[in-house]
């Protein structure tokens, strides 16, 4: 009888040190829907024999959402710029080890000590871009150069604006001459207004899903970003881009450690492999987003590193501005979109 005890203890032992095992040779990754050449993820596995899990997310506050309730430790996680402000300030992220990136000198010093980061310790550029109009030709007759057109009673239906509150609210603001920074009251009351306006005009408020209907021509309008709008322009040469000239958003998306991750090792090491420039370029040009990686945009082809809508002139661009942390003030956004999609 001992003896079967003996065994049994033995096995539950074995596996616990498998399962320990197991643990040290893997990565949980926290990534935006279509956002990496999952080719690549591959590649990480056979090179290092560390597993990623890898889970995607739709918005910033969403990610957020997940991140705080906990249950959930992600590794290496991608939030934009105004979401890691308010993620060193809750002490959701911890600093990275700068001497375990090898590849960090391939990041552009534009790229570096933005505001939401500003001494470079908790985050690292993965994608930069704008937001602005993706529309088609052979839908649209006149000059798409405002905001305004997607209050054109001409286009009912025909519109789709972002489910995400600090971009649709951005566009009311950007139109109205307004920072999209705003805390005022008055400023901000204007805006709502003006959504709401607009509301009856929407066709629907789209994540992912408006990719395919602009494909399919079901709308003549979507609020995106511009490395969505490079991808989709390629899928339907009826598609075109502009950045509104009231100015809009420009932003930076990171990669950063939450400070609940098990595996900090293997995040690093996953980090440090997405900045080498063979795969930084294999990224950017499987996913069309702007590349921070000074060495991987020196691989690509002369049309691509010339094209206005990855790589636009941002000193001839009006307006432009990166979304900040809101702190409490968050809640008056909150508020406003509720109202909106609750009509």
């Amino acid at each position: 009888m001992k003896k079967w005890i003996v065994l049994l203890l033995a096995v539950i032992l074995t596996f616990a040190l498998m399962g320990c095992q197991n643990d040290e040779d893997v990565v949980y990754v926290y990534n935006w829907g279509d956002y990496i050449d999952e080719s690549i993820i591959d590649m990480f596995e056979e090179e290092t024999g560390i597993k990623v899990i890898y889970e995607m997310f739709e918005t910033n506050e969403s990610m957020y959402t997940k991140l705080k309730n906990g249950g959930n430790h992600y590794d290496v996680a991608i939030p934009s710029d105004y979401m890691i402000t308010k993620m060193i300030k809750e002490e959701m992220i911890q600093k990275i080890d700068m001497s375990k990136i090898e590849n960090y000198s391939n990041i552009g010093d534009a790229y570096k000590q933005q505001a939401f980061d500003p001494n470079d310790e908790y985050s690292i550029p993965y994608f930069f871009g704008t937001n602005g109009i993706l529309y088609n030709k052979t839908m649209v007759s006149e000059p798409v150069d405002s905001w305004s057109i997607l209050w054109s009673d001409e286009y009912k239906n025909q519109i789709l604006m972002n489910n995400s509150q600090r971009d649709s609210i951005m566009v009311a603001l950007k139109l109205l001459g307004y920072s999209m920074n705003t805390t005022d009251s008055a400023e901000l009351e204007e805006a709502k207004n003006l959504l709401l306006e607009q509301r009856d005009l929407v066709l629907a408020y789209v994540v992912d899903n408006g990719k395919d209907m602009m494909i399919n021509e079901e709308a003549a309008f979507l609020v995106t970003w511009n490395g969505d709008a490079i991808w989709l322009i390629d899928e339907n040469p009826n598609l075109d881009y502009v950045i509104p000239k009231e100015g809009s958003n420009i932003w930076i998306d990171s990669m950063v450690i939450p400070a609940d991750a098990k595996n900090v090792d293997n995040a690093h090491k996953f980090i440090d492999f997405m900045l080498r420039e063979d795969i930084a370029y294999l990224n950017t040009d499987y996913v069309g987003y702007s590349t921070p990686n000074t060495k991987a945009f020196d691989m690509l082809d002369d049309s691509m590193k010339n094209n206005v809508i990855a790589y636009p002139d941002l000193d001839q661009l009006n307006g432009m501005e990166v979304f900040i942390d809101l702190g409490e003030d968050l809640e008056l956004y909150n508020d406003i979109w509720l109202e909106i999609t609750s009509q």
